[in-house]
């Protein structure tokens, strides 16, 4: 045999091999699985939309079944904020939750464009047996104003798309969705049979015997004077201070995103008819804050702004800040807030010998969407190899800053969240090296200047400057 064709049968394996690799880790969703039940409870009663899934799931066929796919259509899956699953057992009071693992499958699209998420079991399923699972899964920007503008007086009608069908890679046997809204003002709704109305509640379903993909288009058009506050962009810097304390500063640029307002804003019609007037628009925040904050300040562009109230006690704070003016469809504002921490309730250190800040991710502001949030973690001068752990996926990098009496510069951690929402106030950490001489820098240098400083001044009055013949 000739020597390229001996060269050319280990190629022709390998890239068998490695195609079936591919094709292993891009299987589609088990066709042997079928839903027994599912339940959809839909949330629209503020603009950010929470799902409540129920899925009983049976293994139909003869092999183990380690994971479960969630269907997404692509404008779900362009608004999805965060998706969680847990796996249940018992009844009501004695009802176990044990959370899974949920990951976006690598695996080509569906029909129509159809995304999928991963929910990957603890333990295998076996043939017959069958499972219920809870998933929650957040939609933003998923409520569309209608009509786009309103005035002062008017009310604002929002409309939502979704499927009375659940979206689905598996044969479904039955199925109900319903969908809140905010109140009994609904202005229109798509009917597939059978469906109910009841208060504040649709109920479509139950439906049976829906094959894979399934899906039926709904619109619902209803009252929704919730106000629409997103931030559109974040910035967060945490910085941290070894001699005892941790200053935040919080730069917020926010805009109502509800239908825009139309006409001339009237004052005193807005405040002498406070429950008819700019019913959608928002003049007050509410800001969660750590509890034992201190030094808390709240200026916009112009300065301070003094129409805030602060309560704090051992388990929360909650700042109540007001704009500068109400903030209707489409209006914006910029400010800025800042306080700061007592060092030994958010820095530790581990054991081994690193030292570690815990924080929390996110956006303080109340049912707040966030656009694009930047969390910037400023460590101190001679911190070396920081990691930062964030329960979900985000952008890190690293930067470095310098600020008063710095020689190389602070290290900064900065961590990078598209479509936040309070959802992802959960903790976080920093971790770092830090060797304590380096605390000793600035204080030296301050010792040193004052020592030249005095040094000159002797100096100074001990030489003598003059003219003599």
């Amino acid at each position: 045999m000739e020597p390229q064709a001996l060269l050319r049968v280990p190629l022709l394996f390998l890239f068998i091999f490695l195609h079936l690799s591919l094709l292993a880790n891009s299987s589609p969703p088990s066709q042997h699985i079928q839903i027994v039940n599912a339940e959809r409870r839909i949330d629209a009663t503020s603009h950010i939309i929470k799902v409540y899934l129920t899925l009983k799931v049976e293994n139909s066929g003869t092999s183990p079944v380690s994971e479960v796919h969630l269907a997404f259509s692509p404008t779900e899956a362009e608004h999805l904020a965060i998706v969680k699953a847990a796996a249940t057992s018992g009844k009501r009071k004695k009802k176990t939750y044990v959370p899974l693992d949920v990951q976006s499958a690598d695996l080509p699209d569906g029909p129509n464009g159809t995304k999928f998420f991963s929910i990957t079991l603890l333990n295998p399923l076996s043939e017959g047996e069958t499972i219920t699972l809870e998933v929650l899964y957040i939609l933003t920007h998923s409520l569309e104003p209608f009509p786009v503008e309103v005035s002062q007086s008017e009310s604002q009608l929002v409309y939502f798309r979704d499927s009375a069908i659940l979206l689905s890679p598996y044969h479904v046997r039955q199925q109900t969705t319903f969908i809140k809204t905010p109140s009994t003002r609904v202005e229109s709704f798509t009917v597939v049979e059978p469906t109910k109305r009841a208060g504040t509640e649709l109920k479509y379903g139950p439906y049976e015997n829906h094959p894979q993909y399934s899906y039926s288009p709904v619109l619902v058009h209803f009252e929704n004077n919730n106000p629409f506050a997103v931030v559109e962009e974040l910035e967060r810097e945490i910085e941290i201070s070894h001699w005892g304390s941790i200053q935040v500063t919080e730069r917020y640029r926010l805009v109502h995103a509800g239908a825009r307002h139309k006409g001339v804003f009237s004052r005193v019609e807005y405040q002498s008819r406070p429950g008819g007037s700019g019913v959608s628009s928002f003049k007050h925040l509410l800001v969660k804050l750590p509890p034992r904050v201190h030094s808390v300040y709240y200026r916009d562009g112009i300065g301070n702004i003094s129409s805030s109230h602060l309560r704090t006690d051992f388990l929360k704070s909650e700042l109540e800040i007001e704009p500068r003016y109400p903030l209707f469809g489409g209006w914006k504002s910029t400010f800025v807030i800042g306080y700061g921490l007592p060092l030994q309730d958010f820095l530790f250190e581990s054991l081994d010998g690193r030292r570690y800040l815990n924080f929390t991710f996110g956006c303080p502001l109340a049912e707040t969407v966030v656009d694009k949030l930047i969390v910037k973690v400023v460590l101190p001068e001679g911190s070396k190899d920081p990691t930062a752990l964030v329960p979900f996926q985000v952008e890190q990098h690293l930067e470095t800053k310098y600020s008063y009496l710095d020689v190389v510069g602070r290290t900064v951690v900065v961590l990078e969240k598209r479509n936040a929402v309070p959802e992802h106030n959960t903790p976080f950490q920093v971790y770092y090296n830090f060797n304590p001489i380096f605390m000793l820098a600035e204080p030296l240098m301050l010792a040193s200047a004052f020592f030249l400083l005095f040094v000159a001044s002797v100096a100074y009055l001990d030489i003598d400057l003059s003219i003599r013949k």
